[in-house]
């Protein structure tokens, strides 16, 4: 009982000491407020109301009072950038460049919200200027990250490899799948020069730098292809069932052509079928069931597409199958099916598109790069049907 007494007791001793540290905080907070400009606050408070006009303007009035202070510069370069009006953030950057009271950080700091000005702009050469001279600071990450994206938007893909060379890894980032493409890219362009030596020693760098780069091996098979070389062409693209087999349908038709120039168009057929057993692929399942009613007839079409769909139920799968139906069925029928195949297309239309596994932009081709969030090899070579199925 004493002691619950005495707690009592403390009570009051408590609220009185919480009263003096609320007066004590009060009192700096004033002295603090009352030391910014007036338009300062009011500046403030429009952001807080989401009226950036008449902050920037408050702000503007601010920075007349107080010349010296940093943050509002940044704050309406960040502003002026936002609302679109690069010219005025560059201004307002290149301001405080000027200064000589600036400090070491803020001095990085405006460089580079300078270099994402002119990033913005469009004005990749001034952005690559400024970032190269935050290389090796406190900056540097970014800086990289930037220097990264201005190359590989003006196809310098030589600069691109050295800076992701010297970017450490990030998480479940691996540079190794960039910079065999940059290699790829490099490989396509001397292909289309006819430079076909050069395209293979490029093509070498890709898969010495990542060795289940599947473009460096389709590209090979077409320099192969370029140089009338069908055996090896056919040799190279077939290495692409053991780095990833679900790559095959972009190749099947071309090395189904190879194959039937060397003869050998059965056993092409019988590979890309084996493989389409073990990676379900709609896009595969398309040049297998051509070459099929081709070669075989519609009934060993329809056979091979029901069984594909007992496998691998999807509405394209079904439209397929209703396809080879159309060829099987006569009399009045056949325009029933015909019809319930145009009520599947319309539907089959809005899933079969690729889908970036990074981001989940969807597109009706086919990209090595996301147009998006601009991944490498995000894209992988299945309808979103498929994609949607598998995760």
């Amino acid at each position: 009982m004493d002691f619950e007494f005495w707690w009592l007791l403390s009570w009051p001793l408590f609220f009185g000491l919480g009263w003096l540290a609320a007066r004590i905080d009060i009192k700096h907070l004033v002295k603090e407020s009352r030391s910014l400009p007036r338009s300062y606050l009011s500046g403030l408070n429009f952001l807080l109301s989401e009226q950036p006009d008449k902050a920037i303007d408050a702000f503007l009035e601010a920075v007349k009072v107080d010349p010296q202070t940093v943050e509002l510069h940044f704050a309406l370069g960040s502003l002026f950038r936002r609302r679109g009006e690069l010219d005025r953030a560059i201004r307002v950057h290149q301001s405080l460049l000027e200064r000589e009271d600036l400090s070491d950080e803020n001095r990085l700091h405006a460089l580079q919200e300078l270099g994402e000005d002119y990033l913005k702009a469009g004005l990749l050469d001034r952005a690559e200027e400024v970032y190269l001279r935050l290389r090796g600071t406190s900056r540097s990450e970014a800086a990289n990250n930037a220097l990264l994206e201005i190359y590989q938007q003006e196809k310098n893909w030589g600069r691109a490899i050295d800076i992701a060379r010297d970017m450490p890894r990030r998480g479940s980032k691996r540079w190794e799948v960039d910079i065999a493409n940059f290699y790829c890219e490099m490989a396509a362009t001397a292909l289309a020069h006819s430079r076909f030596e050069e395209a293979m020693s490029l093509l070498d760098e890709a898969l010495s730098t990542n060795r289940k780069c599947v473009r460096a091996s389709l590209l090979r098979g077409d320099v192969m292809v370029a140089m009338g070389r069908d055996a090896d062409a056919v040799n190279a693209w077939q290495e692409i069932g053991h780095q990833d087999p679900v790559y095959l349908s972009l190749i099947a038709v071309r090395m189904m052509d190879a194959c039937r120039r060397l003869g050998t168009e059965a056993a092409g057929a019988q590979f890309l079928k084996t493989h389409l057993t073990q990676t379900p692929s709609l896009d595969l399942l398309e040049i297998v069931f051509k070459w099929e009613i081709e070669k075989h007839g519609a009934e060993a079409a329809y056979a091979l597409v029901r069984n594909e769909l007992t496998r691998n139920p999807t509405m394209l799968g079904l439209e397929k199958l209703l396809e080879a139906a159309i060829h099987t069925v006569e009399g009045e029928h056949k325009g029933d099916v015909e019809l319930i195949r145009g009520l599947i297309h319309g539907h089959t239309r809005k899933v079969a598109r690729y889908c970036c596994k990074e981001c989940g932009f969807k597109a009706r081709q086919f990209y090595w790069r996301c147009p998006a969030c601009g991944g490498w090899e995000t894209y992988p070579p299945k309808r979103s049907e498929e994609f949607d199925l598998a995760v």
